[in-house]
């Protein structure tokens, strides 16, 4: 197993917990027993298992090659191009044991969601249901299900308001792309087609001009409602409604709905979005409704579904911080963190918000999964490329830098959930992600073969803090600065890569061989790698010296 993976294991357990584990009974969290204390009982509970209830290597061989029938060919070919770990499926892809399941089930408590990567269930459960888990001997530990706090879009004003006049193709958007490559990209012919999209958020309604467009409507590949377990992620006239505050109503479908439109709008020389040629996959995990915030089991489930659907990245504006303090943002121990960890080692790169809890705090503000290893963390700028006033910093309490990149989360342009021919403009972080979510299918698009830490250190080295200062930004506010896609589409991890296909290789030695002694300053040389104008012995040692350079 994995060693990163058997850390994260311990860490999800929780503070003041892991010690006790196998010492006769499952280990209990102390925060359930307070929570069932102060009377919320039923609880939302993770249960985790001890093992899959395998016995053998020759049942897990058997166990794998049934995991893997399972998966969309698309999730198996990302992971063919993109993984990370040693082979293409592991103990994460196994099932659940149903039998533990079944024995959870029968102390009275309530399942809601399973998940493989975690080898856990979330149930509700009374006091006594929990006592009787604790004793069941295939229990190793019970933690509380963590809240979620949204990364809100707060609605400002409609962008067809007089001085605000949309401009060229991408109409509205015109500013917000530009701003970090994705006009530069559309113009080389890089527009996500090709390219599926994994978006967790409250819901998705689709009737919006800009999803309907006669000649280019959405493409939805699959959907998943996790809150009320149908496969209707879109708009639902039983869904919850309630007054915002101001005099207004909020649904539940807004906050998605202005998200996906950031990505898949297109209503030419009116408004584009960054990826408007992509198709997506779409998980429905947050109930807006005042009683029921949204719990981490369904964002687990949510990046579940969309990895097991073939997406080649998963994109949530969700943040968890309620009931973890920022020493636990170590990308080890929020069970959220852990699932994005498992998902971008499956070659699923994963964008998320940063938070929009500001920099005044005693500690640093960001919340998880914005703490993972390899997810793209993503705070906010305005028009001017100025931090967010609300963005939130890191450093993770394991020191790394947070957030990683920026994109603009002021007065964001995106369509409006409610009227299907109106525009409307947004704050927040969960603005600026879907704006890289954008920029990393372009680089998927134009890079294919390029691993997830391959993105990542093609945005991080050509965003404008980078650029700027040879590093990241040391009080971690503003990472590596505001990406510029079309410069990290340019980037060369491989200086022997002659014909672009990310390694190099016999191919690449023909195409230098067949340009051998080319000296043309004005058309170039194929096989040119030093820049000199001419292909020679010198470029045949940097090719061989870069040979099997690549994915």
């Amino acid at each position: 197993m994995n060693c990163m993976y058997i850390l994260a294991a311990l860490g999800v357990l929780g503070g003041g917990v892991a010690d006790d584990v196998h010492r006769g009974r499952a280990v209990v969290h102390e925060r359930v027993w307070r929570l069932l204390d102060d009377g919320e009982s039923p609880a939302a509970v993770w249960v985790f298992f001890a093992d899959k209830g395998i016995a053998s290597d020759q049942a897990y061989q058997r166990a794998l090659a049934r995991a893997q029938a399972a998966f969309h060919p698309r999730a198996i070919e990302r992971r063919q191009l993109r993984r990370t770990w040693p082979g293409l499926f592991d103990w994460h892809d196994l099932p659940v044991y149903a039998g533990y399941a079944e024995r959870v089930a029968a102390t009275g408590a309530k399942l809601r969601v399973t998940s493989r990567w975690l080898n856990a269930v979330s149930v509700t459960a009374s006091l006594e249901q929990v006592a009787a888990i604790s004793r069941l001997p295939c229990v190793r530990a019970i933690t509380p299900v963590r809240r979620a706090v949204r990364t809100e879009a707060v609605p400002i004003e409609s962008p067809r308001e007089p001085g605000m006049s949309p401009r060229g193709f991408h109409g509205l958007a015109e500013e917000q792309l530009q701003q970090i490559g994705i006009t530069d990209m559309h113009a080389a012919g890089f527009t996500g087609a090709g390219v599926l999209i994994g978006v967790l958020d409250t819901g998705f309604k689709r009737t919006h001009e800009a999803f309907t467009h006669s000649e280019h409507p959405i493409d939805v590949v699959a959907e998943w409602d996790f809150v009320d377990d149908d496969s209707n992620a879109g708009y639902d006239p039983n869904d919850p409604v309630f007054d915002d505050g101001h005099g207004g109503v909020v649904h539940q479908h807004d906050h998605g709905t202005t998200v996906l439109g950031t990505i898949a709008g297109y209503m030419p020389d009116v408004y584009v979005g960054g990826a408007y040629d992509a198709s997506f996959v779409l998980a429905k995990t947050e109930d807006i409704s005042d009683e029921y915030p949204a719990e981490e089991d369904l964002f687990v489930a949510g990046l579940e579904f969309i990895e097991m659907n073939g997406a080649d990245l998963a994109t949530s504006s969700l943040g968890y911080w309620a009931w973890y303090d920022w020493f636990d943002m170590d990308g080890q121990t929020a069970v959220t963190s852990i699932a994005v960890n498992v998902a971008t080692s499956n070659g699923l790169a994963c964008c998320t918000a940063v938070g929009n809890r500001a920099r005044d705090h005693d500690l640093p503000s960001l919340i998880a999964p914005s703490d993972a290893f390899e997810v793209i963390s993503c705070g906010a700028v305005d028009a001017d490329g100025e931090l967010s006033d609300f963005s939130s910093d890191g450093p993770t309490a394991d020191g790394r830098v947070k957030p990683e990149v920026l994109a603009r989360g002021e007065m964001t342009a995106s369509i409006d959930p409610n009227d299907d021919y109106a525009y409307l403009t947004a704050d927040g972080t969960s603005m600026s992600t879907p704006l890289v979510a954008s920029a990393v299918a372009l680089l998927i698009e134009a890079h294919p073969h390029w691993t997830v830490e391959q993105i990542r250190t093609a945005l991080f080295f050509t965003a404008d803090y980078y650029v700027e200062h040879g590093t990241y930004d040391p009080l971690s506010h503003c990472g590596y600065g505001v990406i510029d896609v079309f410069a990290a589409s340019q980037w060369v991890f491989c200086p022997g890569d002659v014909n672009g296909d990310d390694t190099v290789d016999q191919a690449d030695l023909g195409l230098l061989l067949a340009d051998w002694g080319c000296d043309d300053p004005v058309n170039g040389c194929v096989g040119d790698l030093n820049g000199d104008d001419k292909t020679d012995q010198a470029d045949l040692g940097i090719l061989l010296a870069d040979w099997g350079c690549g994915t």
